[in-house]
């Protein structure tokens, strides 16, 4: 907003930038799914579709995310609303996350955290329905709201979403025929493509118009079988390179998918829809370089993972891993000692107290600490046999490939140094078989090494009680 010559305010122009965002706005579908990659300017499109109902006082729209911190997160739902929504005359009340419009129309961001969470829409009339990030729900969630999405104010009830690829996800399959099978990228020409179904149980039934559906039936409130009501669908898939105001007000965002380790990369920066963590594709030998010692200008970290049950003839048991992984300043990263053993609980307290006493108490140590009762008494237990040494605990968050990313990228991008050692071959041996491999301790134990070194929360000076921060 502004002022022209003459003193008055000149009005505010909001609008799509051409391309997949004007596309995605521009769809009749009942259901259109926009993305398939990061920085294609989804966040916007999806905040943008609701306004076009503003004037109308019965509208409402939700808009979802899987939890509550997501939708309050630093340049999230919440903060980009606050943006824009404002400028167009809607009340924010913060403490229910809702605008509210001077014509009594309404947008609400809330979670579904967990399945069970949908039944608190029972009875609900959702005209316009709003998924952030689709891929995060579960198929689940999505049908039982889609049952929630009728309309008594004018508007026809329909949905829009937002997602990046996952090949593992129930969107994958459902949005199946706009997707390359062979190489998981989107297919250009069925790009904004309608495609009609019918759900009967559980079984989606495909078609390319509504009347090739016709003879699909279902009793009506008058006891007469009628045929089911199709729904339209298309995807729109859209890449950073069409988000021209992203690419030029933050030209290095290009740069930070990039860095990123080959998995994620396709499917953030290349939309690849198909690829999978394989073996060979988090981390290959060929990254690192191998030197005979390590500066000594360097922070060091001891990551475990805790596993204690002996080997026998008959089992094949988890390991008992510990990975040394040392920063400096100038951000190389140096592997220096990795030790796995399959041990009795007493043995793996000797393990791990054995190779503090080792290394010496320059170097933190974190460990990983188990949910339930038995998960803190194991932990406090270690911590009073580390006595002396820096060593902190905590749950582990997110899957093991998520973990294992940082360091995965940092590999690829040349930044790790594994010192010479006997333990080489089988520690390059289990990363490069991970995630695929019999076991992932190894890969378990370097990822916590690797992210503990780098949780600015984990303070570095000596307490002579253990547990630091």
């Amino acid at each position: 907003m502004g002022a022209d010559n003459a003193g008055q305010v000149a009005p505010i122009r909001i609008r799509p930038q051409p391309g997949p965002q004007l596309q995605f706005l521009a769809s009749p579908a009942d259901i259109a799914i926009y993305g398939g990659a990061a920085g294609g300017g989804k966040t916007w499109a999806l905040l943008m579709e609701p306004m076009r109902h503003a004037a109308n006082g019965q509208f409402g729209a939700v808009f979802f995310r899987r939890t509550t911190v997501q939708i309050r997160n630093e340049g999230g739902l919440w903060d980009e609303s606050m943006k824009v929504y404002p400028l167009l005359g809607g009340e924010p009340r913060e403490h229910v996350l809702n605008h509210r419009f001077p014509s009594g129309a309404s947008v609400t961001f809330a979670h579904l955290e967990h399945d069970k969470t949908v039944l608190g829409y029972q009875g609900s009339q959702i005209p316009l329905l709003c998924f952030d990030e689709l891929t995060h729900f579960s198929a689940k969630q999505f049908w039982y709201m889609v049952s929630r999405n009728r309309s008594m104010c004018g508007v026809r009830p329909y949905i829009r979403a937002t997602c990046n690829p996952d090949a593992d996800s129930w969107v994958a399959e459902f949005i199946s025929w706009w997707i390359d099978p062979q190489s998981g990228y989107s297919i250009p020409e069925r790009a904004g493509v309608l495609r009609w179904f019918v759900r009967v149980g559980d079984k989606i039934i495909w078609a390319n118009s509504p009347l090739e559906l016709a003879e699909y039936k279902v009793l009506n409130e008058d006891g007469v079988m009628a045929p089911i009501p199709p729904k339209s669908v298309t995807f729109i898939p859209a890449k950073l390179t069409d988000n021209r105001a992203l690419m030029a007000a933050d030209p290095g965002y290009m740069a930070n998918l990039m860095a990123l380790p080959t998995v994620e990369r396709e499917r953030l920066l290349g939309g690849n829809w198909k690829i999978r963590a394989a073996a060979g594709l988090l981390f290959q030998r060929g990254w690192c370089t191998v030197v005979d010692a390590a500066p000594s200008d360097i922070r060091w970290m001891r990551g475990w993972d805790l596993a204690a049950t002996p080997k026998t003839e008959s089992n094949d048991p988890d390991w008992t891993t510990g990975t040394k992984i040392g920063a400096t300043p100038d951000g190389r990263f140096f592997v220096a000692h990795h030790c796995r053993d399959r041990l009795s609980p007493n043995g793996v307290e000797r393990l791990i107290k054995n190779t503090a006493d080792a290394d010496g108490r320059r170097v933190a140590i974190s460990l990983p600490q188990d949910p339930g009762q038995a998960g803190k008494s194991q932990v406090q237990s270690l911590t009073k046999l580390l006595v002396g040494f820096n060593v902190r605990s905590s749950p582990e968050s997110g899957d093991k490939i998520t973990r294992f990313s940082p360091f995965s990228a940092q590999a690829e991008a040349g930044n790790v140094f594994v010192v010479k050692g006997p333990w080489n071959e089988d520690w390059f041996n289990e990363l490069e078989g991970f995630p695929e491999g019999a076991h992932d301790d190894d890969a378990d134990s370097t990822s916590r090494a690797f992210n503990a070194l780098l949780d600015k929360t984990f303070k570095y000076g000596m307490l002579g009680g253990g547990v630091i921060g």
